[in-house]
């Protein structure tokens, strides 16, 4: 298991697709952290009345759900891109045993997604609490250090769920297009969709979507439907149910 496992972090590690998207990762920060500056060059100019109605300039805000989705993608490639260049089948040669294979790209995709997702989070938080400084709120984005990093922890674990969720959708479609478009349809297609439900099953559906698990997890969010522990079992369900069906079809569907 231990080689396996080596191997796939190699793979992941050596390919071009993993320095483009860490690159991407790099300019939404960048871009989160320029509108973040602008927001608070514009409260420095504003009169008090207009301050009230300033949103946080948290980068996190641009940087998370971009990241979401940039996560996906490289769950998605892990197994994609093999199916594409047709290696699979020399991966299911080398390593025979399916569920091995498996839980060694669950466990390199899933580890690799926690650690960049806390370097993410941190790095989004950060900046934001540089560029805002000293300002109270609602420009500031925290009020405690507590509230900081519990936002950092809830933002770094929806960024590992999408890795682990295109990791199971690859396996599924087994289709790096078809991956993409499922993981647009549900990040950013979705929650618009329910929204147009009538009440109340608009609000109750879109909390279980996974752009708005984050705020709902550390109970930030106004008016949550799902409690810390509700929005924490979601996420543990999307990932459930993704590998769930990437491993059926993984073992029953031949390469």
């Amino acid at each position: 298991m231990t080689d396996v496992i080596a191997s796939e972090w190699l793979k992941l590690r050596s390919v071009r697709s993993t320095g483009y998207l860490l690159l991407a990762l790099l300019l939404t920060l960048l871009a989160g952290s320029a509108v973040a500056y602008l927001m608070t060059a514009d409260w420095d100019t504003s009169p008090p009345q207009q301050r009230a109605r300033f949103g946080s300039a948290d980068p996190s805000v641009m940087v998370v759900p971009f990241g979401q989705f940039l996560f996906g993608v490289l769950g998605a490639l892990a197994v994609t891109s093999e199916y594409g260049s047709g290696m699979i089948r020399t991966a299911l040669v080398s390593v025979p045993r399916r569920r091995t294979l498996l839980l060694a790209k669950t466990a390199v995709v899933g580890g690799g997604a926690v650690v960049l997702g806390l370097v993410v989070a941190s790095a989004a938080a950060l900046s934001g609490e540089l560029i805002t400084g000293d300002r109270p709120a609602p420009i500031a984005a925290f009020d405690s250090s507590a509230a900081l990093w519990s936002a950092v922890l809830a933002n770094a674990a929806a960024l590992a769920l999408l890795a682990l969720l295109g990791l199971g959708l690859g396996f599924v479609l087994r289709s790096t297009a078809g991956t993409l478009v499922a993981l647009c349809g549900l990040l950013f297609v979705l929650p618009v969709l329910v929204l147009m439900l009538p009440q109340p099953w608009d609000e109750r559906l879109y909390a279980l979507t996974p752009g708005v698990l984050a705020p709902q997890l550390t109970g930030a969010m106004a008016d949550p439907s799902l409690t810390p522990w509700g929005a924490g079992l979601v996420m543990v369900a999307y990932a459930a149910v993704s590998l769930g069906a990437g491993a059926a079809v993984l073992l029953r569907r031949d390469a």
